[in-house]
């Protein structure tokens, strides 16, 4: 009894919030489906992304790695173990030799060319393209500017103009990258924390316009300190409704959630602002 009551005095406050600042047409924030959503659907398969999408879904979360011949491929993990029916890291593999691996649903394996045709005819989306390059033996100093200079071509050649992508990572190096290449591109910096005044310094050194945090241990205080240096708010991760109506609550711009059709439809039930 005393969470369900949490929860519906959660509800009630969101409905007084003021709109979200990630858009003016979107009152609360953005539903951001991690991995296409990971808890519905397969993840980071193309059936993942175009289930959420034609349920309504239009923000997007995925994973980008490269092989080793330098094509650019959608993976979250360092392996395929435990998504594919396969094994090894797709950092030594090539393209060809990764064409043929399928999901452990039985999904083909998703290269980003793929990704961005999908959402090429597709406008109105918000997508972040999180860039996996944490591990330096896999990702050099050097490998980080083809991987960035691939990846900002792919996008915008495909990218309609009425849409977002955001480039994200944990790693600072390609975000420093993509600033260099493009000094307009959204550009977001992760951590595995909650929002805090060291992050937020961070991520103005390293020329992020928003910021993806831990929903957990954010306060709303933080969130609006964020916003006054100038930065959007993604929290994560999502893996319950009340998650939505936390992040409703602390004001952040974008909720990275992995149930984002629930989260969606729990959305559509709360008064208008």
């Amino acid at each position: 009894m005393p969470r369900r009551i949490g929860i519906l005095t959660l509800v009630a406050l969101a409905a007084l919030l003021p709109a979200s600042r990630a858009d003016a047409g979107e009152p609360r924030p953005i539903v951001l489906a991690h991995r296409g959503g990971a808890f519905e659907f397969e993840e980071n398969t193309l059936e993942a992304f175009q289930s959420s999408h034609e349920r309504g879904i239009r923000g997007f979360e995925t994973d980008i790695r490269m092989t080793r011949d330098g094509v650019l491929v959608i993976l979250h993990d360092d392996d395929l173990t435990r998504t594919h029916v396969a094994e090894g890291a797709v950092e030594t593999m090539t393209a060809e030799e990764l064409r043929p691996t399928s999901s452990k649903g039985g999904q083909k394996f998703l290269f980003l060319d793929e990704f961005l045709d999908f959402f090429a005819d597709r406008p109105g989306c918000y997508i972040e393209l999180e860039m996996k390059t944490s591990n330096k033996q896999r990702y050099p100093d050097d490998r980080i500017e083809e991987f960035c200079r691939k990846l900002h071509a792919a996008a915008e050649s495909r990218r309609p103009s009425e849409s977002t992508y955001v480039f994200s990572s944990f790693d600072e190096r390609p975000l420093k990258a993509i600033r260099a290449i493009d000094a307009k591109a959204p550009i977001s910096l992760i951590a595995g924390k909650p929002c805090s005044a060291e992050f937020i310094a961070k991520a103005g050194e390293v020329g992020a316009d928003r910021i993806a945090c831990q929903l957990k241990g954010t306060s709303r205080a933080a969130v609006e300190e964020a916003h006054k240096a100038g930065l959007l708010v993604n929290v994560w991760p999502g893996h319950a409704v009340e998650d939505y109506y936390l992040a409703l609550g602390l004001g952040a711009d974008v909720h990275c959630t992995d149930i984002p059709t629930k989260v969606q439809a729990a959305a559509e039930k709360l008064p208008s602002p």
